[in-house]
Parts: structure tokens; C-alpha cells; sequence
């Protein structure tokens, strides 16, 4: 099976496909980093929009997540963006973690995988 890069560069790659399967590395909020909880969501979720674009998927086929903040306190305001966001009926396995991001002005990072 062939494996497609997308977004590569030394370290890592943004979006890897292999047969029909997408993974994506995890995204934090670069237009809105520092911002709210709230805004950074919604810039990683169109973000994440678009490398399953790219990838020739949607969250419509998302199998995974995996999403990291970091003050669990949180929460409920991730996930009101969240909520929004992801297809009804085709919700993902996921689980949330309380974690330490690369950097301060990051309060969330999310990771998903996602069939073709």
C-alpha cells in the first residue's frame, strides 16, 4: 500500500494517508494561539477540516480523536465547540486529556484519524 505526506518536514508530517486511512498530526490553534479556549477550538477544527480536505476525507468519517488541554476546568467549553462541529450520527471514538502543550499561549490540541 502506498503512504501519501502532506505538510512534511523534518520533524513530522501534518497529514499522513495509508489505503484508507488518515491520520493527522496534532493540531494546535496557530491563527488564535493565546486567544480563548473557545476561539483556539474553532481554529483547529477548521484547520483539521481542512487537512481531511486535502486528504480527500471529512469529519463525517472520523474514527478517532484524541484532544489534550490543558485545564480540565475547560472542559465544557472545548467542548460546546465541539459539539458544533462534529457530524451528528458519525461522532468518533475519543477521549480528552489533561496535559502540558509545547508551548504557554496553547490551551488545546486535537488529533484525529479518519477513513477515506
Amino acid at each position: 500500500m502506498s503512504i501519501q505526506r502532506f505538510e512534511t518536514g523534518p520533524r513530522m508530517s501534518q497529514v499522513v494517508v495509508h489505503g484508507n486511512t488518515v491520520y493527522l498530526a496534532g493540531v494546535v490553534a496557530n491563527k488564535a494561539a493565546g486567544e480563548s479556549v473557545t476561539k483556539q477550538t474553532q481554529d483547529i477544527l477548521a484547520t483539521i477540516d481542512g487537512h481531511l480536505a486535502k486528504a480527500g476525507t471529512d469529519k463525517s468519517k472520523l474514527l478517532s480523536a484524541t484532544i489534550y488541554i490543558t485545564d480540565m476546568k475547560t472542559f465544557a467549553e472545548m467542548n460546546a465547540v465541539w459539539d458544533a462541529w462534529v457530524s451528528p450520527g458519525n461522532t468518533p471514538a475519543r477521549a480528552t486529556v489533561e496535559a502540558k502543550l509545547a508551548a504557554p499561549q496553547y490551551t488545546v490540541e486535537i488529533m484525529v484519524t479518519a477513513a477515506k
